[in-house]
């Protein structure tokens, strides 16, 4: 097999090989004032793929090219920029970098795909760091995935290796890796497609074998796998135990002051850039939910990240500390904690006190990936602290890839929140991130990964399209969500009718509004089954230890959250977006139960009490799932019959849970409220 062609059997997402090389069937490359002798990953990645993927030609005279890459300085923003210049025998594609050129390559098979010709565009990230968190165990496991087992560790005859709950990894005899290079090509194709420049291979809950991939012989399996990616103009980053100089140093302590443990930590790095000199830097979960860290020790998280970051410092390495530290082993007789404020409460006084080779990894709300959830009031308010803004594509708890879930809108909300912090140029999330960062360049965007040896990636086919639509947000946070929607069906289902496409539009474009109208309502969050995630418990987590409580008593539910009689949670943000949530009219409609207890007869900025909002809501989100059954069935025949089984499978699957989900609601309040639906609607009693 050559390298970089692919297997024809592997689903190719939104880069149709086939229909790629007949839109580019008539063209010839070439390259003017570049040295492909140089050795360059990038540029050799670039001559593959026109070679090998695309099939075509490179010139030596440029004079006689269509297709011209150009490298030189033409003053863009970054080095990831490029500039696209289409004239009557010619397109130039022009950057200042490899890494450039090969974005605007990209970026021309995708106009070109979605029917453009005269193209003229000038594109910079607005984000530097660009990247994907996957939760990948050594046994070939996924926590918290739901696409099948990893597509690197693991054997070929474990290919189904589903999280079982208990987050158990097992010991693994031999070579851990699977060494399937041709899927690893793949996929790095389609991230560098999107524009994704950073990942991280394993889970952040560093189990087992897990410790020792910084160490040999551990090493020669992620060297391979950086290898592939550099090419792509991505780098690797790996998980680390916190306890690793006990595991593997055999110290007696991890103290992040002990200098027995800074040495080890140096050891370790200097043995990793020996072997990948463009090693990416750590990604570090610590005191949270049972992983150790320097709490352990009396020390600070600003103490522990900037050891790691001293050791890394020399190779230009950075640690990415994550800021999901929270008390875990809560009280729930105790009303006054909050669980919403803990990241605010452990990180906001140690702003300026990281070395600017640490980044602050900081989940999107203040919670934990709900459905909805306000912006974690972090952002906007460190001013001097490296900072990235955390989502998840696996759909830990928007529908575990089974449910149709297209969260752009709810992440484009997020980035596109107005913090109204005046001391920035520009106050809304996505920008405070950068001008809050000591290094602008040492910020970004990370996401859980939601990949896996499932024949369609993602375990349901549609569930692509949030991988497609992180990157492009990543590059562009002002991009549309609609647009990106229709961009990847367009690229996606390119055999299709344009009622099919429309279709898989219409069930698609609101599924993430559906998807909220059936769960937990009104923001309140956390009304799933204990552990998988997946399904309606409604009390599940109401009494346990987490601290994701909803309070529904006989007379209201939801969370008081306000400074005048509940948590102060919502002093955290600039006052006048403080005074918004403390009002709860002035509330958004979606987040009223995460910031206010309210009485279920209390009419709504919907002009409907809370609880016909929330009859209402349910019903609503159970007759679009059917709705969508019925969409699907009716393309059958314009459909690959495997992807049309597929999601047809799921989708019953969803009709399924939203049923419980809506059946279950309903009745739990209505047996609390009293108060019947006025519609007539049949609740269970």
């Amino acid at each position: 097999m050559i390298d970089g062609l692919g297997d024809d059997t592997l689903y190719e997402a939104w880069l149709n090989r086939n229909a790629i090389r007949e839109e580019f069937s008539d063209e010839t490359f070439a390259f003017k004032q570049m040295d492909l002798n140089s050795g360059d990953a990038i540029a050799l990645r670039i001559h593959k793929e026109i070679i090998e993927w695309l099939k075509r030609p490179i010139l030596d005279d440029y004079q006689q090219a269509t297709i011209i890459f150009t490298l030189e300085k033409n003053g863009l923003a970054s080095d990831d920029a490029f500039r696209l210049v289409s004239n009557q025998s010619s397109m130039v594609i022009s950057a200042q970098s490899q890494s450039g050129l090969l974005y605007g390559f990209y970026a021309l098979i995708r106009e070109r795909m979605l029917g453009k010709k005269n193209i003229r565009m000038v594109s910079a990230p607005d984000q530097t760091l660009r990247m994907i968190d996957h939760w990948d165990q050594i046994d070939g496991s996924i926590e918290r995935g739901y696409a099948g087992a990893s597509i690197f560790f693991g054997t070929p005859d474990h290919l189904d290796n589903p999280d079982k709950g208990d987050f158990s990894v097992l010991t693994v005899q031999g070579d851990p890796f699977r060494h399937d290079r041709v899927r690893m090509l793949q996929y790095a194709r389609m991230l560098a497609s999107i524009g994704i420049n950073a990942i991280s291979l394993n889970n952040v809950n560093v189990r087992s074998q897990g410790t020792d991939l910084i160490t040999a012989p551990y090493l020669d399996g992620v060297k391979e796998i950086a290898d592939i990616f550099r090419g792509f103009g991505i780098k690797i980053y790996l998980a680390i135990n916190w306890e690793s100089p006990i595991h593997i140093g055999h110290l007696k302590n991890s103290d992040p002051l002990d200098p027995r443990v800074e040495t080890f930590w140096k050891t370790v790095c200097d043995g990793i850039y020996h072997s990948i000199p463009d090693f990416g830097g750590f990604v570090v979960k610590a005191d949270s939910e049972g992983e150790p860290g320097p709490y352990q020790y009396g020390r600070t998280h600003a103490q522990g990240a900037n050891m790691l970051a001293r050791a890394i410092a020399p190779h230009d390495g950075l640690i990415i500390w994550r800021a999901f530290v929270y008390n875990s082993h809560q009280d729930w007789r105790d009303r006054s904690t909050d669980r919403a404020k803990a990241a605010y409460e452990n990180f906001e006084e140690l702003d300026g006190k990281f070395d600017d080779n640490v980044i602050l990894q900081i989940k999107f709300g203040p919670i934990d990936f709900q459905t909805v959830e306000p912006l974690q009031p972090l952002f906007g308010k460190l001013t001097h602290t490296n900072q990235m803004m955390e989502f998840e594509l696996t759909a830990e708890y928007l529908g575990h890839q089974i449910d149709i879930n297209y969260a752009v809108p709810q992440w484009s909300k997020m980035i596109n929140f107005d913090t109204k912090h005046s001391n920035f140029a520009d106050s809304k999330a996505g920008e405070v991130i950068k001008e809050g960062s000591v290094k602008s360049q040492n910020s970004g965007f990370a996401a859980v990964g939601n990949v896996g040896m499932t024949p369609f990636w993602t375990g349901n086919p549609l569930a692509l399209a949030n991988l497609y639509g992180y990157g492009r947000l990543c590059w562009g946070n002002q991009l549309d969500s609609s647009e990106i929607l229709s961009e990847w069906i367009e690229q996606t289902f390119t055999e299709t009718k344009v009622k099919t496409r429309q279709t898989i539009f219409e069930i698609m474009v609101e599924s993430n509004k559906t998807y909220r109208n059936y769960t937990a309502p009104l923001g309140v969050g956390f009304m799933v089954i204990p552990h998988y995630h997946y399904g309606v418990s409604v009390n599940g987590y109401e009494y346990d230890k987490w601290g994701t409580y909803h309070f529904a008593d006989r007379n209201g539910v939801g969370v008081d959250r306000t400074q005048k009689s509940g948590t102060g949670f919502t002093a955290m943000y600039s006052p006048e977006v403080a005074r918004m949530f403390e009002g709860l009219e002035s509330t958004p409609l979606e987040l009223t139960l995460f910031f206010h207890h309210v009485r279920y007869s209390q009419m709504l900025s919907n002009h409907k009490t809370l609880i016909k909002t929330i009859y209402d809501q349910h019903f609503a989100g159970f007759d679009t799932v059917s709705k969508y059954v019925a969409d699907w069935s009716m393309l059958e025949a314009d459909l690959p019959v495997d992807l049309f089984s597929e999601v047809q499978n799921r989708l019953k699957q969803q009709l399924e849970n939203a049923l419980e989900w809506r059946d279950q609601i309903n009745t739990y309040f209505y047996r609390l409220s009293g108060i019947p639906d006025e519609l007539g609607r049949e609740i269970y009693q």
